[in-house]
């Protein structure tokens, strides 16, 4: 699985370094001395073939001469040595290696290769190369060339650039923030993003994790281990490159509009993980994730001593979205009480220039007890009447008070000293009070936490594969595209593109293809007849933007007027374009709604994340207006809503003056349906309807393009290979009969289903638990749990089975792959008062099944020696058994697929 021997890498009981320099001035002599200053306190071996020591330590030539198996190796020697350092690790049974070196080089034949190589044929796990290293706190663990060590704390930092690790630990001396963990992942040779964030999601001492990104390698494996990550702790991130322009060739609308870092963009959002700007951001959110849990709301309330700041940090908060908070009765009678007639009596609670550190305790006490806010923010402008000092103490100590009386919920409590010294940042942060230089940093951190709270409560919602309120006609849809790419075309023709979207029940005007100008008279004929008007446009595989050639004539009401302009379209597109393929004329009925809103929908496909929903305004100025949204799919009627929630076009579905709100999810339901179009055509590469008119009456389209191509497996596994996210696998649902007649409903596992397996629980033995676990399990955490059911179907699955007659849970089964998606590994449970009734053997064949489906090639997993029944069962279904070299209570079962 993705944390496969991690523990081993960032928590090990022993290390070797294999390439330290006796030059005062080199990286492995830094990293030497980093681990000596850190006091490592399991076993350490240097390994040199040239020195009998180094800086005092004694060094054996090569790691045959150790006397212990280093669990970790850490390598700073050349590049060229790489491969066959890990080779010899490999053989002494060391579990991984840190390759600090750079210069391994890329593709086949390169050192990068033969190290991947040597690595996999032992099972070794591997960090780097050209990287910083790691710093482990918690097990006095510096192996990097970073010029400090970070202290012990709750923050893990995974990054994609040394130096900005480095960075982080001079921040976080200066503001007395901890690390669980900081990992500079470098190039990325086994070990990447994904398993970091696995890793320390389910790791106790770690409370938010931070992230240093310049680009993904895997989009579908980073999505799953994100979106698992983000549900149980923050995730906050900085990705680089914001400003690098992205589809500048793109053909449509849609895929101009989905630029590479608005694509990012969209799959942190839906990944749950929250990005910010900048690394001053960065620190800020780490400021406040590492001390305060998410508030219930968002309303806000302030406490300062300047009216002024109180007013901007109010403006910030409802910029940002957050609410002010009212002040209740009780609690403004209470304030009336402790403050002088002249505070201000609303929110921000301006308690006046001359307040010393007993008006903002009594102030302090009064807010925090009202119930109309969710956190308190501490404002401070010096002055020389009250010691600013005294009344950071004051709080503080107030705060520690406050904390210890209510400790399973208390508020977040905030702070900002404008210009505080160095002596007063240590105060606040020494009581865990997130504390900023301005009043904005501040309510930028409290809504870091009101965004996290959301992210948490949008990641339980599960899409479901196939929305139930249409169902398309997909195989006519799929013969549509395919017969377009076997005739070599890369567009589809209009009429094509009609017939196209009536298979998705998506309306779209009367659409006609004319291949010369007495047809398209005939056509229009037939449309003026019906009292409509009529729009004529060029009809040219080579001619996509038909404006571009003035192809398009509006407003036609007579056959002559039809006549003339198809003939001055043909005539002009022919000399504009000479080299372009000319079919004829599209007719298309001219639907003129005066009230109608036009909008673009669309799909556009990016290099990393496979198929992208966009949605905004539309027209010909499209690109200019720039408002759009994008979203990764599949989507869901509420995951729709959201989409268009964030363009200001929006605004414009709802009823104003005189024009009526466009038709309720009229418009989401198309972008459910464009979703679902793409999960079922892969072929389809680019589509854009624009405009699509809404208004009170529905929607249709006007124009619309769509690009096709052969479908590329972008992503491993089953389901939609374009999709970096995968929908709730329903097609996996099973009723089954088992002895006896007993009827067992199973289905996927879903986040909601937390509270049902805290009450599987409690109907299995300990003795049970002991076999699955390996060990006594007294309490199951929200945290543990959460790890369990936060699953989106990529790497990891569970199947959950109930009791169809009493609906009660009976027995789980789950499968999570490596992180290469070859092998899976196991794991199943049952209540033990039903044991025996054909379940276990049920769930093992289903889950046997579902790797096969995902075409992995094994499956493997831990039983304890005593665990007889699993054992034999194992033997039954072909499994081989081997006793564990290292763990001699525990047999090692492998199937071949």
């Amino acid at each position: 699985m993705s944390t496969y021997r991690l523990k081993n890498l960032l928590s090990p009981r022993s290390l070797a370094l294999i390439g330290a320099s006796a030059r005062p001035v080199s990286v492995g002599r830094a990293v030497l001395e980093n681990i000596r200053s850190a006091e490592f306190k399991g076993e350490f071996g240097l390994v040199n073939p040239r020195h009998a020591e180094i800086g005092g330590i004694a060094a054996v030539k090569n790691l045959d001469r150790l006397d212990f198996v280093p669990e970790l190796v850490i390598i700073t020697a050349p590049a060229r040595e790489v491969p066959g350092i890990i080779d010899q690790a490999g053989r002494r049974g060391s579990a991984g290696a840190l390759i600090v070196s750079a210069g391994l080089g890329h593709g086949p034949g390169s050192l990068h290769e033969a190290a991947i190589t040597a690595a996999r044929k032992y099972g070794m796990r591997l960090i780097g190369p050209n990287c910083l290293g790691i710093m482990m706190p918690g097990v006095s663990l510096n192996a990097s060339f970073a010029a400090h060590m970070p202290g012990a704390g709750s923050l893990a930092l995974i990054s994609q650039s040394g130096a900005i690790a480095a960075g982080m630990v001079d921040w976080a001396a200066q503001r007395g923030v901890g690390f669980s963990g900081i990992v500079s992942i470098g190039d990325q040779i086994d070990v990447d993003l994904a398993d970091l964030l696995d890793y320390f999601a389910m790791d106790h001492k770690t409370r938010a994790i931070l992230l240093y990104i310049e680009a993904i390698k895997d989009a579908r494996k980073f999505m799953s281990a994100a979106r698992a990550a983000a549900r149980v702790k923050p995730v906050v991130l900085v990705k680089s490159g914001r400003m690098a322009q992205g589809a500048k060739a793109a053909a449509t609308h849609t895929g101009a509009l989905a630029g590479a870092d608005a694509v990012y963009d969209a799959a942190f959002r839906r990944a749950g993980v929250l990005r910010v700007s900048d690394l001053r951001e960065l620190f800020d959110c780490a400021e406040t994730l590492g001390r305060v849990e998410s508030p219930t709301g968002k309303r806000l309330a302030i406490l300062t001593n300047g009216g002024g700041i109180g007013v901007l940090a109010i403006d910030r908060l409802v910029e940002l979205g957050g609410i002010p908070a009212s002040i209740s009765a009780d609690a403004r009678k209470k304030l009336d009480d402790v403050l002088p007639p002249t505070w201000s009596g609303a929110n921000p609670v301006d308690i006046v220039g001359d307040a010393d550190a007993s008006r903002y305790a009594a102030a302090l006490e009064v807010l925090l007890a009202d119930p109309d806010n969710d956190a308190v923010l501490v404002l401070n402008v010096q002055t020389a009447i009250a010691s600013a000092a005294d009344i950071a103490t004051t709080v503080t100590e107030f705060v520690r008070k406050y904390r210890e009386q209510h400790r399973q919920w208390a508020k977040p409590v905030l702070a900002a000293w404008v210009g505080a010294d160095q002596d007063i940042i240590r105060t606040l942060s020494g009581a865990g009070i997130p504390n900023y230089p301005t009043e904005d940093d501040a309510v930028r951190g409290f809504m870091h936490l009101v965004r996290h709270r959301e992210v948490v409560e949008e990641l339980s919602q599960v899409p479901p594969a196939m929305p139930d309120t249409f169902v398309p006609d997909a195989p006519a849809a799929k013969r549509i595209v395919t017969a377009a790419i076997a005739d070599g075309r890369k567009w589809l023709e209009p009429v094509e593109i009609k017939h196209l979207l009536e298979t998705y029940e998506i309306a779209m005007v009367p659409t006609y293809a004319a291949t010369n100008v007495e047809q398209a008279v005939a056509y229009a004929s037939d449309m003026f007849a019906q009292g409509l008007t009529v729009v004529l446009k060029i009809m040219s595989r080579d001619i996509v933007h038909k404006s571009d050639v003035g192809g398009v004539v509006f407003n036609l009401t007579t056959p002559d007027a039809v006549r003339a302009a198809a003939t001055d379209i043909l005539d002009r597109a022919r000399k504009l374009r000479p080299e372009a393929r000319i079919g004829g004329v599209i007719v298309q009925a001219m639907v003129v709604k005066a009230k109608a809103r036009e909008l673009i929908l669309g799909l556009a496909d990016d290099p990393t994340f496979g198929t992208v929903v966009v949605f905004g305004r539309g027209g010909t100025a499209v690109e200019i207006i720039n408002d759009k949204a994008l979203a990764l799919p599949p989507l869901d009627l509420q995951l729709a809503r959201d989409l268009i929630d964030r363009t200001r076009v929006s605004r414009l579905l709802r009823a104003y003056r005189d024009v009526p709100a466009v038709k309720p999810d009229a418009v989401a339901m198309v972008l459910v349906k464009l979703a679902q179009m793409a999960a079922d055509i892969p072929e389809i590469r680019e589509f854009d309807i624009n405009p699509l008119l809404a208004d009170e009456t529905g929607v249709t389209a006007v124009d619309a393009r769509v690009a096709v191509a052969p479908p590329q497996r972008k992503f491993a596994g089953s389901g939609p290979a374009n999709f970096a996210v995968r929908a709730y696998p329903s097609q996996w649902e099973r009723r089954l009969v088992l002895k006896d007649g007993w009827r067992i409903f199973v289905r996927p596992l879903r986040p909601e289903d937390e509270p049902t397996i805290h009450e599987f629980l409690r109907h299995v033995t300990p003795h049970d638990l002991r076999l699955r676990f390996f060990a006594p399990m007294k309490e199951f955490t929200h945290e543990f749990i959460a790890r369990l059911t936060q699953l989106d179907y990529a790497r990891a699955m569970a199947f959950i089975a109930f009791a169809e007659e009493t609906g009660e849970m009976v027995g789980v089964v789950r499968l999570h792959s490596d992180s290469i998606y070859e092998s899976g590994e196991y794991a199943i449970l049952l209540r033990s008062d039903l044991k025996g009734r054909g379940l276990g053997w049920a769930l093992m064949q289903l889950i046997i099944d579902y790797a096969k489906s995902e075409g992995l090639k094994t499956i493997s997993g831990d039983v304890l020696q005593e665990n007889i029944v699993m054992l034999e069962m194992c033997r039954q279904l072909g499994f081989e058994i081997k006793p564990d070299r290292t763990e001699p209570d525990i047999c090692g079962v492998k199937l071949k697929l």
